[in-house]
């Protein structure tokens, strides 16, 4: 299971704007039901050092997330793929 999560955290990054040069940190959600996937994803960011990008797995687009993460100053992307949708989070260089 490791192993796909970090294929999609890889993947997820190759097609966003995150920087692809900084260590990952996959967080499969797509299972959890609300308001689960929103507050282990602020718990794990939280906990992650600021290099780092997170990559969500949901099964839909966090939009309760988004303007938590842009008032926290976190740049974000959200991509889908088949029946999941990933969000990349990063800090902005600084």
């Amino acid at each position: 299971m490791a192993s796909k999560q970090t294929d999609f955290a890889g993947r997820t990054v190759e097609r966003t704007a995150a920087p692809a040069d900084r260590p990952r940190y996959a967080l499969d959600v797509a299972d959890a039901g609300p308001p689960k996937p929103l507050t282990e994803t602020l718990e794990t960011l939280a906990d992650l050092d600021e290099e780092t990008v997170l990559v969500q797995r949901n099964d839909r687009a966090p939009q309760h997330l988004y303007p938590t993460l842009t008032d926290r100053g976190y740049e974000f992307e959200t991509v889908t793929d088949d029946d999941a949708v990933f969000t990349a989070v990063w800090r902005p260089d600084g």
